[in-house]
This record gives structure tokens, sequence and C-alpha cells, in this order.
């Protein structure tokens, strides 16, 4: 059994987005609404649908084409701004119903674009900029600092150990757990050029793969200097993937974690 809550939407869930959402390609505003909706194409986090009348106008190229997405199908089109182009940046559902496979319901789609995220350079919910994909209205992150004794090890190989973390409770993730960085054994530990976002935490600003047991095992740590707000008190400590490691918590070992980032553990 998991220790922590699971996310709780089905997919095709469509709701209302009450804040203003912009997209901009290089300096140009690509959408600008106070109209959007959460669509969820999965259970774990939403996709904004915005009204094809709060794009910029002349900016979609249609290429003619559909595409099936969760067995739904859309016309694809493309992004033009300038000498900037993005193939395959946006799709259209002119009788989309349905949402993942989901029955019919009266939050009808018509008239809206979901672009692909990564076909726009910044994303913002009314001034401030958000990473990877919406956030999640039924997700709650909370950083509180605890005096438990936490400890992680790799094949035998302590990596952390504290009694002043900060832990992090995600819906939908296991407890991530955050050190000071005195408590950790930067030797076992080797930099990594990996940087990864998060749309409730920021960018990172390390990364650090693990030699343990005569094997390195990438990118298992990060650290976020220059979170958000909402997670300042994460700032410079250092987090471990429960999903590959060996966590104690006052002595008591956890479960390895299996999520969308690992869903087949190393213990497997």
């Amino acid at each position: 059994m998991r220790d922590y809550p699971r996310t709780i939407v089905s997919a095709g869930h469509v709701e209302p987005v009450p804040r203003r959402i912009r997209a901009l390609l290089g300096d140009t505003v690509v959408v600008d609404t106070t109209s959007a909706r959460y669509v969820w194409e999965w259970p774990n986090y939403p996709q904004y649908y915005v009204p094809l009348t709060d794009v910029g106008p002349g900016l979609l190229v249609d290429e003619e084409q559909t595409e099936q997405v969760a067995g739904v199908a859309a016309n694809r089109y493309g992004l033009r701004v300038g000498e900037l182009t993005r193939p395959g940046a946006a799709l259209v559902y002119p009788e989309s119903d349905r949402v993942g496979g989901a029955q019919p319901r009266r939050d009808s789609l018509d008239g809206l674009v979901r672009f692909r995220w990564e076909a726009l350079d910044s994303w913002f919910e009314e001034d401030e900029q958000v990473f990877v994909h919406p956030r999640n209205p039924y997700t709650r992150v909370d950083a509180l600092r605890s005096g438990r004794q936490v400890r992680v090890e790799l094949d035998g190989v302590a990596l952390a150990e504290s009694a002043a973390t900060v832990m992090v409770f995600e819906t939908g993730l296991p407890t991530r757990y955050y050190f000071d960085r005195t408590q950790v054994n930067f030797s076992a530990l080797e930099p990594s050029d990996t940087v990864t976002a998060c749309p409730y935490k920021g960018v990172t600003s390390a990364y650090w793969s693990i030699r343990a047991g005569g094997t390195l095992h990438p990118d298992l740590a990060w650290a976020y200097d220059f979170p958000t707000r909402q997670l300042l008190p994460i700032t410079g400590l250092v987090a471990f993937y429960n999903e590959q490691v060996d966590i104690l918590v006052d002595g008591v070992r956890l479960p390895r974690a299996r999520t969308h980032f690992f869903p087949v553990n190393r213990a497997e």
C-alpha cells in the first residue's frame, strides 16, 4: 500500500481555468486568455485548452493532417511567428466531446486548441512563469521542516543522514526528503549536466549521479537553489529519488516507490 495520497482525477475530466493564461514564442504573445479550460488527458495533470479566438491572428498554419490523441482525431496546425516556425504545434478538436476515451459530456471542446507545451518558449499563469505543464488544481505541495531521523542509502553506501530535513509532500508522489548539503556524502555523488523543471518548484540548479557498488546510477539527486516562492524552504537542499534509493525514517526502511518517473524500480 502507498504511504502517500494518489491523484483523484480521471482522464476526460474538464474544468474552467480561473487564471489568466499567456504563452509566448520569442517576444510574441501567441495565447492570452481568461477562458482556458483544464483538460485531463491522463490523470496526473491537465493540459490547457484555449479558445481559438484568444490565439494571435494569422499565427496558426493548417497542416491539413489529423492526429490521434487518446483515441480522438484532431486537426494538426503549425505555428509561425515571423521567421520562427513550430511544426505540429497545436491540435484543434472540431468534434471532440470525448477526451481519453471518456463518455461524451456537456463540456464541449469545440473551438478550443491545445498547444504542445514545448512548442512555446514560455507559459504564464497571471504574471508567474510555469514550467513543464500546467499546475494541477487538485495537487497540493507543502514543504515542512521535520525532526525525524532520515537516512538515504544505495547498495550499502550511506548518501545522507539528518534529523533536520525539509519534507516535501506532493499529491500523487512519495514524500521527498531534502537534506542540508553538510549532511550529504558528496564523495559518492558525481555532478551531472542534467537540468529539469517542475511546475511547482521551478528549475533545478544542480543534479548528481551516484556511484555505489561499482556502478554509476545517473541523475538520482538534485537541488533547487532558486525555487518558486512557495517552496523556498528547499532552497539549496539536496533530495534523492525514493524510487531508486533506500530511505529509512526513524529507523524504518520505506518500500521503494513506483511512479511515472520510474514505473519499474531497481529493486525489482
